[in-house]
């Protein structure tokens, strides 16, 4: 064993591997901000990549020379565009990381302009937890309200409310509960579980990274340590097996002569070898034979790892396919019942036809009805809308040429949504989160 006086190889295995270990068994958790214009969801994460020592000195200098004011705009870390710098507003979302001792965090600094909500449902769609941001001078308004809802419709499960802007209100405990208590009401009317708010001055840094002394009156933690506590491991689903293949492994080399395994990411459940397993869409059954890491064989693969399942049974498996359990398997159907995010200018209308990917597998279909359109601000549904238009969000019924192994959204989100391409141009026109069919 090695003396404390000598140094260590940075470059050997055995650093190597410890390093792999570290990563390996600390939490990641994405997390999106939202809220309304300059409620200040950028300077948020700004200050937390600077109080949480990420942001290194050349770029701090950079960011000092662009500000404008009389003070350091942390905000220019995520705002890099130059329509953003220019309006003061975020436009697209940026995606920033950073880590403590306890986690690895994933920002995604989503846009708070109405005419940018296809971008919010981007950013969240695959967030753990979802921080609203309210200013204290403001209150709930509109764009609060609208993100709140999309969190819930996007089915985050942890949401904070961050309380803005403190500062301003002279680090008021009565403005703070108010807003608390008005917030609470409205999520009565969501299907949100976990709840958090917390007052901060992302400007000055009060509760953001550490306890502020100007709000005595909070006896809660600071936004750094309740994101770093908060439990998201429970969050993934691990009862529903779902591993779509995204790519057969056939090296037909000498060393792997006879190598076949199916590559892809287990979107739900545990996989271990000796299991039965069933293929989707052939229906037909065998055992996994074993399952390989990037490092070599492993014993269990679980959301979200990227492993290569082998199977017992030399069956006819492609990119596309769903392996499952028997017991267990997913809904196998062409008429889809969902919720649509729409983000291109030209509308959505029925008999429209459009390309559908969920999980791995890429599909045609025909929009059959919007069933209504849906008025995020008061919930209400307009029966009579007959389209849905850009940032508009409804329920639509579409028809695919090939059937789809789906989930309800609920249940899970990586097997619960999809997205919708124009085939002429190839873009992404919707997202889609799949819903029970009505009654």
């Amino acid at each position: 064993m090695a003396s404390p006086e000598t140094p260590v190889d940075v470059r050997s295995a055995a650093a190597e591997q410890a390093h792999d270990l570290a990563v390996a068994r600390k939490d990641i958790i994405r997390i999106a901000t939202a809220g309304s214009v300059d409620d200040g969801k950028s300077t948020l994460i700004g200050r937390l990549l600077f109080d949480s020592k990420a942001v290194f000195e050349d770029q701090y200098a950079a960011i000092e020379r662009a500000s404008r004011g009389d003070y350091v705009d942390l905000a220019l870390l995520t705002d890099g565009l130059r329509a953003e710098r220019e309006q003061g507003i975020t436009i697209d979302v940026a995606y920033r990381y950073f880590s403590t001792p306890r986690r690895t965090f994933i920002l995604a600094d989503t846009p708070g302009h109405v005419q940018y909500t296809r971008n919010m449902v981007t950013g969240a769609s695959t967030a753990d937890l979802a921080i609203v941001l309210v200013d204290a001078r403001k209150g709930m308004v509109e764009q609060s309200r609208r993100h709140a809802f999309l969190a819930s419709l996007l089915r985050v499960p942890h949401l904070v409310v961050a309380v803005n802007k403190m500062d301003l209100v002279d680090w008021s405990e009565d403005v703070f509960e108010r807003i608390r208590d008005e917030f609470t009401a409205f999520a009565t009317k969501l299907e949100v579980t976990d709840v958090t708010v917390v007052p901060i001055s992302a400007l000055l840094g009060d509760n953001v990274v550490t306890r502020s002394t100007n709000m005595p009156w909070y006896q809660g933690t600071s936004l750094l340590h309740h994101l770093e506590h908060v439990h998201v491991a429970s969050d993934r689903n691990l009862v529903d097996t779902r591993f779509p293949v995204q790519y057969v492994i056939r090296p037909q080399s000498d060393a792997f002569h006879d190598y076949r395994g199916y590559a892809g990411r287990v979107a739900g459940g545990v996989l271990r070898p000796g299991d039965e397993v069933q293929v989707l869409p052939s229906g037909l059954t065998t055992t996994i034979a074993g399952i390989d890491g990037p490092d070599g064989p492993v014993d269990a693969a679980f959301p979200p790892m990227s492993v290569t399942v082998r199977l017992s049974d030399d069956l006819d498996v492609s990119r596309g396919d769903m392996i499952c359990r028997p017991a267990n398997a997913p809904q196998v159907t062409q008429d889809l019942d969902a919720f649509v995010c729409w983000m291109t200018d030209q509308p959505l209308q029925p008999r429209q036809r459009l390309a559908i990917k969920h999980t791995t597998r890429s599909v045609r279909a025909m929009v059959k009805d919007v069933q209504y359109r849906l008025d995020v601000n008061t919930l209400h549904r307009e029966q009579d809308a007959g389209r849905l238009g850009l940032n508009d969000i409804g329920r639509v019924t579409l028809r695919t040429t090939q059937p789809l192994f789906v989930d309800d959204y609920h249940r899970s989100r990586e097997t619960g949504r999809f997205i919708l391409i124009d085939e002429s141009t190839n873009a992404t026109v919707g997202a889609g989160m799949l819903t029970p069919p009505r009654r």
